[in-house]
């Protein structure tokens, strides 16, 4: 009789200290009602969790990474082309991984029952996207540069123009979520997500770069933005959010 093959889990490093949000940030008000107040209890992962179900090709609709043709009309505002990579910690091409984006529209509004600040919605923009990385595990989607929104964390607070990513490997327990943000922002300054990030270099991680060879004369400004899963050059990643902050 065979003996059956042991399944291990890859074992990885710690990222670098300072890269990850802590839970529970003083200038960020809401951390404080829902970060873990108790231990974290350990649950094992055994093979359905780490390889399953598959997010294939087949998930994917026509216009799923190009969020301005979803709709018969065209949305209101500047329209991106935004694009990267997805590499492991070695610099190598994640391949074949779901990435899936959401964000508010040119006016800062997001279509969601708890957004009511008084900003017009757009009937031609969802705000949702979503796509596989290629065998160079490069993404890219055409979308609205978001606006700025207020939020009630603080005094007079509004959250600078971002993109909300997702990053999926080959089960739904292999989730990392981060935040894209666009370069020379006037909002950063009083921004309490954007600054929770202790390490200044790992902070700039997440502002995108403005690249001309992307751009598309007369049609879209063009964007870069890869995503690194670990490592000394590790994106930035956040506890996963219910909300649209």
């Amino acid at each position: 009789m065979a003996t059956p093959t042991e399944f291990r889990l890859p074992r990885y490093g710690e990222d670098p200290e300072g890269t990850h949000p802590p839970l529970d940030f003083s200038g960020y008000g809401s951390t404080a009602l829902r970060h873990p107040k108790q231990d974290l209890v350990l649950l094992p992962q055994m093979l359905t969790e780490v390889t399953g179900p598959l997010l294939g090709p087949g998930r994917l609709g026509e216009h799923d990474n190009d969020l301005t043709r979803q709709h018969a009309g065209e949305p209101q505002g500047q329209r991106i082309i935004v694009t990267g990579r997805l590499l492991d910690g070695e610099g190598r091409p994640v391949r074949d991984s779901l990435v899936e984006i959401w964000q508010a529209n040119a006016g800062g509004r997001y279509r969601h029952t708890g957004d009511r600040w008084p900003s017009p919605l757009d009937p031609n923009f969802d705000g949702v996207g979503r796509t596989l990385t290629d065998s160079d595990g490069r993404y890219t989607f055409t979308t609205i540069k978001p606006g700025a929104y207020p939020w009630k964390n603080h005094d007079n607070a509004w959250r600078p123009a971002h993109i909300h990513f997702s990053v999926f490997g080959s089960a739904f327990t292999q989730r990392l979520v981060t935040q894209m943000y666009f370069p020379d922002d006037p909002l950063f300054s009083q921004d309490p997500i954007f600054n929770s990030i202790p390490d200044e270099k790992a902070r700039q991680r997440m502002v995108s770069r403005y690249d001309h060879d992307i751009t598309q004369a007369e049609w879209a400004l063009g964007f870069q933005f890869d995503i690194v899963l670990r490592g000394r050059d590790a994106s930035v990643f956040e506890e996963e959010e219910e909300d649209e902050d």
